[in-house]
């Protein structure tokens, strides 16, 4: 018998696409609720024959917040445990079981993993920890894109991790995201002391390749008192020097990746940022440095911020292109079978070895 009565709950707009198999992934709870927002397939239809309860609602002008508390507002007030997901994704099964297992009358809010990407065989790549499942009251949802729970409870906020709950992303990536400017750029109006909302504006900024707007942005984002935590810091500054980088001023650009560099030592991606650059600039000594730095780090952080390049082939691919400028064949030559290795499928990697397997080859004659 279930502990809890648990509603999944989800807004929707023309992914007919996705229905069946995320009604499926979702069946495990009590109660599926969803609040369609103006589709015009059959996303509605479907959705009813599969058993979910499904309110039309008009969203006018559109904010990602507004559509979500209207959701959860459609909520029975008997739930227990409310789980937010999108369409197109998918929870593995047996996630009631191991929420259940850990979810206590004191929680309001529960944390699980949340895979973003995958690699070409289908193993996850991007992961990092997502937390929206919570209680029925004291929550709503805040900022208009990038919307994220606010807890407003009066208990204390109580998040518990759930082992082995793990939620899939499979996204339409032919979805436009042309609305998320103007809704970051409002969220940061509305919110002018959010941090997060000014990094994130600043990212989108390079995104649409305003790069002049996202470094002054970036540097805002630095200069605020609660903008303390390193990775998203190093991130910024990953991000304004790319943007100088795009401008052609490489100089600032590697100036701000010593900085990203110092401010978070613990983490591959601004050294491969570095050794890219290095890359750009010819200077081989430097991507050696760089990605020898970066590959005694061997364990990811989990976070969102997390980039795949700093652990798929691609440090293997610089070190082998770097030591082989330098004349160290035979290391070149281990770098190269490494980066094959992990993407086996790449002709270019594969027509590098062969010529450092020539050139190692000839050295030692």
């Amino acid at each position: 018998m279930s502990k809890y009565k648990i509603c999944v709950y989800a807004i929707c707009k023309n992914e007919e696409q996705f229905v069946e198999r995320w009604m499926d992934s979702v069946s495990e709870a009590d109660i599926v609720i969803v609040t369609d927002t103006g589709s015009t397939d059959s996303t509605v239809d479907k959705l009813r024959e599969k058993g979910a309860t499904v309110y039309i609602e008009e969203i006018k002008p559109w904010r990602f917040d507004v559509a979500r508390n209207i959701a959860l507002n459609h909520i029975p007030e008997d739930v227990d445990i409310c789980v937010s997901t999108d369409l197109d994704e998918v929870f593995e099964t047996g996630w009631r079981q191991k929420l259940e297992a850990v979810w206590t009358p004191d929680c309001t809010r529960a944390r699980y993993l949340f895979t973003w990407n995958y690699h070409e065989d289908g193993t996850p790549n991007k992961q990092f920890t997502m937390e929206k499942v919570h209680r029925r009251k004291g929550f709503r949802w805040v900022h208009p894109v990038h919307e994220v729970l606010e807890y407003r409870g009066t208990d204390k906020d109580h998040s518990v991790w759930v082992s082995g709950m793990v939620l899939n992303h499979y996204p339409d990536l032919s979805k436009p995201r042309h609305q998320y400017l103007p809704l970051l750029e409002l969220s940061a109006q509305e919110n002018p002391d959010d941090d997060r909302g000014v990094f994130w504006l600043g990212r989108e900024y390079m995104y649409y390749e305003k790069y002049n707007e996202s470094i002054s942005t970036l540097k805002k984002y630095l200069d605020m008192p609660t903008a303390v935590w390193d990775e998203e810091r190093c991130a910024a500054m990953r991000f304004i020097a790319k943007c100088y980088e795009k401008t052609g001023n490489l100089q600032e650009s590697k100036m701000w990746l010593y900085k990203a560099i110092a401010e978070c030592p613990h983490i591959r991606e601004p050294y491969v940022n570095m050794a890219q650059l290095g890359y750009l600039e010819k200077n081989w000594p430097l991507v050696n440095l760089m990605t020898n730095e970066a590959l005694k780090i061997n364990n990811k952080t989990g976070s969102y911020l997390l980039e795949p390049t700093s652990w798929d082939y691609t440090l293997y691919d610089l070190a082998a292109i770097s030591n082989y400028r330098l004349g160290l064949y035979k290391r070149s030559y281990e770098y190269g079978k490494k980066a094959c290795e992990m993407s086996p499928s790449d002709d270019r990697l594969k027509n590098n070895l062969s010529l450092i397997s020539f050139k190692a080859e000839e050295n030692e004659r």
